[in-house]
């Protein structure tokens, strides 16, 4: 059996026990959710690109000083790690991020074009940048909510585990965000389906 059909803790044992290659197929395994994650907070490439380096090493370090608890939630424990990372960011720096002209891509989860046809690309497009300027307009508690379960596929007891709230917080936060959205393509009359 391939390396890469190897569960979490599987990676993570082989690894402990000298194998540095399962730690990289590991990283590789979420590299592109941890971005998308933060980038969709940070609204900078480069600066989203640092903090996962970030969130990379820390991850190894804990690993490396035997502090990780191997619980089959790996993946939970790096998004939490990157989520702080990402706090701590804008403890730093005390100001709110900045809207930056996106990179396609990273927005919707990857976006694969699906069609040759340009006018359906840029369609799309369109549609894309309608919603992440929705979701830019709310209030910063639901958009992250948000941006955890639709961009991270996080489930909302581990939203609620990463962000310290309940389920039912985590829960109202997305309701609340969703009938926002919602009011806000009607009142505007937008096209977004």
């Amino acid at each position: 059996m391939s390396v890469e059909n190897f569960n979490d803790d599987r990676l993570l044992q082989l690894y402990l026990r000298g194998e540095s290659s399962a730690i990289n197929t590991l990283l590789r395994r979420y590299q592109d959710r941890v971005f998308t994650s933060i980038y969709l907070k940070v609204r900078c490439h480069a600066l989203a690109q640092d903090i996962m380096q970030e969130t990379f090493i820390k991850v190894i370090k804990t690993i490396d000083a035997g502090k990780y608890k191997e619980d089959g939630r790996f993946y939970q424990w790096m998004m939490r790690i990157s989520y702080n990372l990402c706090i701590d960011h804008f403890r730093r720096v005390k100001r709110r991020p900045s809207k930056v002209r996106d990179d396609k891509g990273y927005i919707m989860g990857n976006q694969k074009e699906h069609s040759n046809n340009i006018e359906e690309s840029l369609v799309l497009d369109e549609k894309c940048k309608q919603v992440k300027d929705l979701i830019d307009e709310l209030p910063a508690e639901q958009r992250e909510v948000v941006i955890l379960r639709h961009y991270s596929d996080l489930s909302f007891k581990e939203i609620a585990e990463i962000t310290g709230v309940s389920i039912n917080t985590a829960l109202g936060r997305m309701r609340y965000a969703l009938n926002n959205m919602r009011k806000k393509i009607e009142d505007r009359a937008m096209v977004i389906y």
